[in-house]
């Protein structure tokens, strides 16, 4: 128990001779334990700047116990250097004379000889008729105050100014706070998302972030961060996003056992970078695929079979079926364009694309029909399905002569000494993404090859 003692007594005790503790009547022993329960360090001291009452924390700090530090007078030549004594003592007996609390930094002596800067709290204590009776002073380690600051810091900036999302998930795996950005990011309020199912604000992704949610809660923070691809809901509606995501998990520091509080999920939009690297990475598949359909089409004897080996490279990845159409003669009398099929990739099973038209029969395309538009107007035509339903889309595929599981195509004309040849299409099925402008220039590139691979069988087999 520490030691404490009323104003009032003698001056017989100098400095160095402690008086001491006394335990009994008036409340003491109660005091006493209150102070020692404190998780501050406190002191105070009478009118004349005797020490009164010192509490457990007070010994933890500077080393001194209550029965050693309780009747000095003051710090000097202990608790203080003695250069410091004055100045110390006049800054915390001021508290006597000033409303409020006085707040000061110095710098007190421990009892093995070191020194620890304090951040004191004084105030004066008032007697029975108001008068001031003496000054009571909480304290604190300097760097440990400054410690808690700055992470009460870190806590505000992150989730006011930080230029990223922090969420911080609770153990139920609901957001219980949200950043501004996080609340940017998501398409909602930083109150509208607290304590919602994160598969109210995903519409897609939600079941791989709890996954990943679950696992930090389970076995800690994974070692690097993870690209998480969502689908954000958004009153314009679903917004594809890629978040790099870090993760750690939240355990009480208060309880002798850690106690989950959840997990702290820290994140940036990363979506254009990614795009960026998967538009570089098509380019460079496409650059290579171009590279060795030359290599194989060059093995090729007949020019018409180097069409096709172009073709077939051309569709990893790109395409499920694509077609080729030349130019056939118009009937006397007549402009329209007519065309005629060459190639085809077999439809509804894999296989290299076959060569065909030797009947010469042209295909029985409608007016407007995208190939003709294509040859009409020498450059490349986009067409879809668009939102019909599967029955419908299945006949506007049919009414074009193309496959039946059709539903976005791209027409490029082929062109061969300033001669249009005719026209290759190339046809996406449903759940594959339209075409696109960057579609179309490397449909281009293909027509290219192709085109000059037509015009050399032409000249090796001339017309009758």
């Amino acid at each position: 128990m520490s030691a404490s003692r009323r104003s009032g007594t003698t001056d017989e005790l100098g400095p160095d001779e402690p008086e001491p503790a006394r335990e009994g009547s008036d409340g003491s022993d109660l005091l006493a334990a209150l102070l020692d329960g404190m998780d501050a360090a406190l002191c105070a001291f009478d009118a004349d700047g005797v020490v009164t009452h010192w509490n457990r924390e007070a010994e933890r700090i500077l080393g001194w116990t209550a029965a050693e530090a309780v009747g000095r007078a003051g710090f000097a030549g202990w608790a203080v250097r003695s250069a410091d004594a004055e100045e110390v003592e006049a800054r915390l007996m001021s508290a006597m004379d000033a409303p409020g609390r006085q707040v000061n930094e110095f710098a007190l002596l421990t009892k093995d000889g070191g020194r620890v800067l304090v951040r004191t709290q004084s105030a004066a204590v008032r007697g029975p008729e108001g008068k001031p009776a003496g000054v009571y002073c909480a304290f604190s380690e300097v760097h440990a105050q400054i410690d808690l600051e700055r992470s009460i810091a870190l806590s505000e900036a992150l989730l006011e100014d930080a230029s990223w999302g922090v969420v911080l998930v609770d153990a139920d795996l609901r957001p219980a706070v949200v950043n501004a950005h996080a609340a940017r990011a998501l398409g909602a309020g930083r109150t509208s998302v607290l304590g919602r199912p994160l598969g109210e604000l995903l519409a897609q992704g939600a079941e791989e972030l709890e996954s990943a949610l679950t696992h930090v809660l389970a076995e800690g923070a994974p070692p690097a961060p993870a690209e998480l691809w969502v689908s954000v809901r958004t009153p314009e509606g679903e917004r594809r996003r890629c978040w790099r995501s870090g993760f750690v998990k939240l355990a009480s520091p208060l309880a002798e056992e850690p106690v989950p509080l959840g997990v702290g999920w820290l994140f940036q939009d990363v979506t254009e970078s990614r795009h960026g690297e998967q538009e570089a990475s098509l380019l460079r598949f496409r650059a290579q695929q171009l590279h060795r359909a030359a290599r194989a089409a060059a093995e090729c004897e007949d020019p018409a079979e180097a069409a096709t080996v172009h073709l077939d490279f051309a569709l990893a990845g790109f395409a499920d079926h694509a077609l080729i159409d030349r130019v056939a003669d118009c009937a006397e009398g007549t402009d329209r364009v007519r065309l005629v099929r060459i190639a085809a990739t077999p439809s509804g099973a894999p296989g290299p694309s076959r060569l065909d038209g030797r009947a010469g029969l042209p295909v029985r395309y409608g007016e407007g029909h995208p190939a003709v538009q294509c040859v009409e107007r020498v450059g490349s035509v986009r067409a879809g399905a668009g939102s019909l339903s599967a029955e419908d889309a299945r006949a506007w595929a049919l009414a074009r002569q193309w496959p039946a599981d059709a539903v976005h195509a791209l027409c490029t004309v082929l062109r061969s000494r300033g001669r249009t040849l005719g026209a290759v299409t190339f046809l996406r099925a449903a759940g594959r993404n339209a075409f696109e402008r960057s579609d179309a220039m490397y449909a281009e590139d293909v027509a290219v090859r192709i085109a000059t691979a037509l015009d050399l069988a032409a000249l090796l087999t001339p017309d009758d």
